[in-house]
């Protein structure tokens, strides 16, 4: 049974009471029950965290990748969340049988090579790789990736529901291989197959990609993130879920993308403060200008743990009101189980970020 109590506002995020920071305290994600506190105080305004449970961030380009498998830098039972580098053509063939993939292209561009054909990819493109798909990169210059394992579940569209069919990106933005023909040229090709974690390496006397022809609905297919098109309201703020652009089982995927601002008179104008108790928050800032974050730049991790709370920083609020539209590509990942902070993040953690709200 809904309930209100002291100082409110009609509309979440809207008018909110003069001298209050608006906090939304929600369950399952921002689909289940959801209360609104109005607060004197910013709910991020801690003077230090003694203890795991704390927003953490990554300087993904100065981890040392590793020529065989993605490095994984956050995990749990779901999902896999790590960065690779890619340059020329991979001496050998890679497949994984532990689930689908998604690469997110940050730097570079090349050919995706695969069972299937051919897939010409660039900068801010999704590569989906379902499971069991044979596959290497041939990169016209140096590529690095933002690398996202599903671990044993497909990953697929998410249902649109009212917004109808061609909401989020439309069928035709999505990019299928070109079956090309290949020929044996060396004595012998490998292949890596990644099975429960670990690598076994196959050998061919023929080249493994010799499809001549394939027909049906799985295959790897391409999208690049500034052909999503963002959900909003011009007169309040709407919750992350609203951009949802693959599911997984246990986690979900987000693009955020450049969009206007809110214009309606006291409309909230930057993410609101949030305790997502159900599910950890992963954010990889690709391009632009992350306004909502102090000293954010391109290719960091962010990780805010479900129990703290997420938020602006301090001077977000203020920059918005001079701003009529965001400027910035980022890819989000919730999981719904506790994500683990590897020793590859660990070695490249900015230790302070947890201190940048003061």
């Amino acid at each position: 049974m809904y309930q209100t109590k002291g100082r409110i506002t009609k509309q979440a995020h809207v008018e909110i009471p003069a001298g209050t920071y608006e906090e939304q305290h929600g369950r399952e994600g921002f689909f289940g029950p959801v209360s609104h506190l109005y607060h004197r105080h910013p709910p991020t305004g801690w003077t230090r965290i003694e203890g795991e449970c704390r927003p953490q961030a990554f300087y993904t380009n100065r981890v040392e990748t590793s020529a065989d498998r993605p490095t994984v830098l956050l995990e749990n039972a779901d999902v896999r969340l790590g960065v690779a580098r890619r340059r020329g053509a991979t001496p050998y063939f890679e497949r994984n049988a532990d689930g689908d993939e998604l690469w997110f292209a940050h730097v570079g561009g090349g050919v995706l090579e695969t069972d299937y054909g051919q897939l010409r990819f660039g900068v801010g493109d999704y590569l989906v790789i379902p499971r069991g798909t044979t596959y290497r990169f041939v990169g016209t210059d140096e590529c690095f990736f933002f690398v996202i394992q599903s671990l044993g579940t497909r990953l697929r569209q998410p249902d649109r529901g009212l917004l109808g069919q061609y909401s989020l990106y439309d069928a035709t933005a999505i990019r299928t291989p070109d079956l090309v023909p290949v020929t044996t040229q060396a004595e012998e090709y490998e292949v890596r197959v990644q099975r429960e974690g670990k690598l076994t390496r196959i050998f061919y006397p023929f080249h493994p990609l010799d499809v001549t022809g394939w027909k049906g609905d799985l295959y790897p297919w391409a999208l690049n993130i500034a052909d999503f098109c963002p959900v909003m309201s011009h007169r309040a703020h709407l919750p992350p879920s609203v951009h949802v652009t693959l599911v997984g089982e246990g986690f979900v995927v987000c693009s955020f993308v450049p969009r206007p601002l809110e214009e309606a008179p006291g409309a909230q104008r930057v993410p609101f403060y949030h305790r997502n108790i159900d599910y950890d928050e992963v954010l990889f800032y690709h391009a632009g200008d992350f306004f909502s974050r102090d000293n954010i730049t391109a290719g960091m991790l962010t990780l805010h743990p479900h129990g703290v709370h997420h938020g602006p920083h301090p001077k977000a609020i203020e920059k918005s009101w001079s701003k009529t539209h965001t400027d910035e590509y980022a890819v989000m990942v919730d999981t719904r189980r506790p994500l683990h902070v590897t020793d590859a993040a660990r070695a490249v953690e900015w230790p302070e970020y947890h201190l940048s709200w003061r």
